[in-house]
């Protein structure tokens, strides 16, 4: 029976093939993508068909190959599966993948990308006619008795169906590449986004050959000899981890894949296997890195995949904004191929995931906690990053992570909340009920406010991560009865208000006196001084921010919505120690010159223990240190 056909595809609105030209021109290079995930079903379509004993023919080794021929300015996709009839042709070229040319047409203005578009519609193997002039296949069918067969097809609404010259199972898919699209032609170009989407295909990909070489007896001297052979260039891994099950796995297999996906990291600290088959379906291998500070650097290291075909490293809807610092590989058959924003925003499949990987992530850092405490308390600098901001941004997370958060001291020292409240709630409840957690971001710069702290026997928490700033209010409103103030917000006798205060030594007109002269020695603006009774040993000034007005600066400086708190000018207390023996000798001379001085000096040194004396001032500081001496 000879098979000739020409017919029109059913569309009735203008072409389709310039819009799907013109509109997914940005992103042309998926058309391989389509195509080798089309050829690879086919095989894996054959093999299952063998499995269930509905095929009784020759499997052969499964492959698909892509060959680019630059003289005739063609790349062929060829592989070995199921093959179709002409009749199948029919149905699932012409048909099929135009069953939704109509509506496409209408809709494609709105869709906001490449694959939103393609995946809705079905569009995939047209995806071919982006880089083609012409597109021609050959096949021939897997079934008993059945003829190759021939469509070709030159981007018009026109095809033909002819007799094909296919001796073998399969399908070849000829492209003869138009000539915006000779880029394509390149090996390079074309290995490149074989490796970028078909790195883990479960099917071997095959592009052109390469040459290893192999043992090949000794020389005179007995060295072992080698000689170059030609094999297969096979540009994927079939079986990647994550389609593997844990106990078959080693540390080294997973560290070894980790360098294949980033060559260049440092390994990461531990990884968790994803497996789960109900509700939904879900495989992969998430990596905790070493996390440095810069968290945008640090971002879209997730690679999905739909059945081993890489989709996108943007995955902000299915794993929690928390999590994106992670590393890794998800793969659910739940998501489509052409997978779209408002897509994965809406899916319910999304949603469980998303939950279950957060349960996941929750459960391994808990084990680990239980298992190695010490182990765990060395890698809090790297975790502490991830538990804190899903704390802050998680609700179910949190419930789960206030057993392992961690909390460390300036001593190094590290605590879970339960056990830190039980440390200090003695020393440091104020005369309200309230625990008062103190806490520096700089202990280098605020080293003499920790000392003051310390020795009042206040313990001082380290919160100099870049997500502190929230975590901090997080502990607020989370933890009973709890204050948190940064050991610089006030001179240490004030940090808890205990209301035992040390009583100043001055009488209210020594202390107006005393308030008169700093006023005038201080020409920085913002300054509001008081007269304290503190300890004679601490400081004779103290220059000081209020907490709450510090918090909300620095969350308007990270656009925490309170830009009119960062539009306020800066306010700060000193706090001049009238107990302090400076002060006495300040009101003892009546050498108003000298006055000045003394106050400036001591309004100067504290000043520069908060980091605050810089350019001609610090200058003027230095020269007048000089003269003192």
């Amino acid at each position: 029976m000879s098979i000739e056909e020409k017919g029109t595809i059913s569309i009735h609105t203008e072409n389709i093939f310039p819009i799907i030209k013109k509109f997914l021109y940005s992103d042309n290079e998926i058309f391989l993508r389509e195509l080798v995930s089309n050829a690879v079903d086919a095989v894996q379509k054959i093999k299952r068909l063998v499995a269930l004993g509905q095929y009784s023919g020759e499997l052969g080794n499964p492959l698909v190959e892509v060959a680019v021929d630059k003289e005739k300015k063609t790349i062929t996709i060829t592989d070995n599966g199921l093959g179709m009839t002409a009749e199948e042709i029919k149905k699932y070229i012409n048909q099929v993948a135009f069953s939704g040319a109509s509506e496409f047409v209408e809709k494609f203005k709105d869709a906001k990308d490449a694959n939103e578009i393609i995946g809705k519609f079905g569009l995939g193997f047209y995806s071919a006619f982006m880089v083609s002039d012409l597109v021609e296949i050959q096949t021939l069918s897997y079934q008993e008795d059945a003829e190759p067969a021939r469509w070709v097809c030159d981007g018009s609404t026109e095809f033909e169906i002819t007799a094909g010259s296919k001796t073998t199972r399969g399908t070849e898919i000829i492209l003869h590449i138009n000539a915006e699209s000779e880029e394509f032609l390149d090996n390079h170009k074309i290995e490149e986004i074989l490796d970028k989407y078909g790195k883990f295909l479960p099917v071997p990909i095959k592009f052109g050959t390469k040459t290893v070489q192999e043992p090949d007896g000794e020389d005179e001297e007995g060295k072992p000899k080698t000689i170059g052979v030609e094999v297969d260039n096979i540009i994927n891994t079939t079986n990647p981890i994550w389609t593997k099950v844990p106990a078959d796995l080693s540390d080294e297999d997973y560290l070894a894949f980790y360098k294949q996906l980033y060559p260049f990291s440092e390994d990461p600290l531990f990884w968790i296997h994803l497996n789960v088959d109900y509700p939904f379906n879900l495989t992969g291998v998430l990596y905790f890195p070493k996390v440095k500070n810069d968290f945008d650097m640090q971002r879209n290291k997730i690679k999905l995949f739909s059945r081993q075909v890489f989709i996108t490293d943007e995955v902000k809807d299915i794993v929690p904004e928390f999590l994106m610092l992670l590393h890794g590989v998800i793969d659910s058959p739940d998501i489509p191929l052409n997978v779209s924003r408002s897509f994965l925003q809406a899916d319910s499949n999304v949603k469980k995931i998303n939950s279950y990987i957060t349960k996941k992530v929750a459960d391994k850092l808990q084990e680990l906690f239980n298992k190695d405490r010490k182990g765990y308390e060395e890698k809090w600098g790297d975790i502490g990053l991830f538990v804190k901001y899903g704390m802050v941004s998680e609700e179910k997370f949190n419930d789960k992570a206030k057993d392992f958060a961690l909390l460390t001291n300036t001593k190094n020292e590290n605590f879970t909340l339960d056990e830190y409240r039980e440390k200090v709630k003695d020393f440091q409840t104020d005369k309200n009920g309230q625990v008062v957690y103190i806490y520096s971001n700089d202990p280098s710069k605020q080293d003499s406010f920790i000392q003051s702290a310390n020795k009042k026997d206040y313990d001082v928490l380290l919160m100099n991560s870049a997500i502190d700033n929230h975590f901090v209010s997080h502990l607020e409103q989370k933890l009973e009865k709890t204050a948190l103030k940064r050991v610089d917000s006030s001179v240490a006798d004030k940090l808890i208000e205990k209301g035992d205060a040390i009583e100043s030594v001055l009488t209210e007109e020594q202390s107006k006196t005393v308030s008169s002269i700093f006023e005038k020695a201080i020409t920085k603006p913002g300054m509001h001084v008081e007269v304290v009774g503190l300890n004679p040993d601490e400081l004779p000034v103290t220059v000081t921010m209020d907490e709450f007005m510090r918090r909300m600066k620095d969350m308007a400086q990270m656009g925490g919505g309170m830009g009119f708190y960062g539009n306020m000018p800066d306010s700060y207390k000193v706090a001049i120690n009238g107990n302090h023996k400076l002060i006495g000798k300040i009101l003892k001379t009546d050498n108003e010159e000298e006055q000045s001085l003394l106050a400036k000096q001591a309004v100067d040194l504290a000043l520069l223990a908060q980091g605050m004396l810089t350019g001609a001032e610090l200058t003027a500081f230095v020269s007048r240190s000089v003269e003192l001496i």
